[in-house]
C-alpha cells in the first residue's frame, strides 16, 4: 500500500511561528510588531498575544512615540507580545509549556515567562542581542533553567522581523 500524504506540511514549530507572526499584524504599532503563542506540551494552544496598549486604554489617546519623555513615548504603556499571552491564557496552567516569539523576550517578559513556569522559549529574532536588557534576559533564562532556541525556518517564508 502506498502512502501518498503530503510531504512538505508544517511541523509544530513552524505551525507556532507562523501564528507569532499572523498575531503581530493585529499589533498598530507603527514601528514594531511582535506575536507569542504559548503552548502546552502536547501541542495545544494555550494563548497569544502581540504588542499593543491595554485594554480599555484607546490607542487613539495614548503616544507610538519611540522618543521623548517616558509619559510621552509608547514605552510606558505598551504591553508586549509575551506579557499578553500569559494574560490571555486566563487560568491555564503554563507550567512545562512553551512560548513562541517573533522576538527574543526582554528583561521584563523573561520574569513573567519564568514567573509562569513556561520551560522554553522559542525566538524568531534577536536583533537586540548585545544590548543589557536581552543579556539580563539570557542570564534569568540561565539562572531559571528556561531553555530558548532560535527558530530555524524549513522553508523559505518571508516575515517581517
Amino acid at each position: 500500500m502506498e502512502n501518498n500524504k503530503r510531504k512538505n506540511y508544517f511541523d509544530w514549530d513552524e505551525t507556532f511561528m507562523q501564528i507569532c507572526h499572523v498575531i503581530a499584524q493585529r499589533s498598530k504599532d507603527p514601528n514594531t510588531q511582535t506575536g507569542a503563542c504559548i503552548v502546552s506540551s502536547d501541542n495545544v494552544i494555550l494563548g497569544v498575544g502581540y504588542n499593543g496598549f491595554p485594554r480599555e486604554c484607546s490607542d487613539d489617546n495614548l503616544p507610538w512615540d519611540r522618543d521623548g519623555d517616558f509619559c510621552d513615548n509608547k514605552y510606558a504603556y505598551v504591553v508586549h507580545s509575551e506579557e499578553n499571552a500569559i494574560l490571555n491564557a486566563n487560568s491555564a496552567n503554563l507550567k512545562e509549556a512553551k512560548m513562541y516569539c517573533s522576538l527574543f523576550p526582554c528583561n521584563e517578559c523573561a520574569k513573567a515567562i519564568i514567573q509562569s513556569g513556561i520551560k522554553e522559549v522559542i525566538y524568531a529574532s534577536d536583533k537586540y542581542h548585545d544590548t543589557d536588557i536581552w543579556k539580563s534576559s539570557r542570564r534569568m533564562f540561565d539562572l531559571a533553567g528556561v531553555k530558548y532556541r532560535e527558530y530555524v525556518p524549513k522553508y523559505k517564508i518571508e516575515f517581517k522581523k
